[in-house]
């Protein structure tokens, strides 16, 4: 923890570098990931502060779209949508990832009924090889769902419709650093 304290101390002693980020923010992408601490979305995009608006869950799970009952997830892409005005939504999923690898293995949650209950939103289970330790089909296959789900969003579906925003499906292999985009022409994921 303390070299994450020290680092915050001198973060703040730059002024001039954060100064135009208190006029607002308009970043052009909503970036959904996973909250594993090996996807740095920055890190990954070279994105500076103000340019991702990101929305990071268990799985990178894009929960069922409810206007009675609304998640923070659902508030957040509604926000990023509606207000910010974000052309583009990346949902990204990862190599090596233990929400969807415990998902493709059927494990068994019940010590842990919240994330067993949070993952349940990542219906249909995602296929995949139970031996393989990047679940690299599963997590595809997950991601792909969760584009599914966002374009069951009403306010998704009208932008969609309109051109004005874009969905993007990505595989970030903490491995390796490589990044695969879903290539809709030929149903596959490939190197950006």
């Amino acid at each position: 923890m303390q070299p994450l304290i020290d680092n915050a101390r001198t973060f703040g002693q730059r002024p001039e570098e954060f100064a135009k980020l208190a006029e607002g923010q308009s970043p052009q992408v909503l970036f959904i990931t996973c909250s594993d601490s090996r996807v740095v979305p920055a890190l990954i995009t070279g994105a500076r502060p103000g340019e991702l608006f990101e929305l990071r869950t268990a799985g990178n799970i894009v929960p069922p779209f409810a206007s009675e009952h609304p998640t923070s997830e659902a508030a957040t892409i509604e926000y990023a949508v509606e207000v910010l005005g974000v052309d583009d939504i990346v949902v990204c999923g990862h190599s090596h990832c233990g929400a969807v690898g415990a998902l493709v293995r059927g494990d068994d949650l019940t010590a842990v009924p919240a994330v067993r209950d949070w993952l349940a939103h990542a219906t249909p289970r995602p296929a995949g090889a139970v031996e393989d330790p990047a679940v690299t089909e599963g997590v595809q296959s997950h991601v792909l769902t969760q584009l599914l789900r966002l374009r069951s969003y009403p306010f998704i579906e009208k932008k969609l419709k309109d051109r004005q925003l874009t969905l993007h499906a990505w595989y970030y292999e903490v491995h390796t650093g490589a990044v695969l985009a879903h290539d809709t022409a030929s149903d596959v994921f490939k190197a950006l």
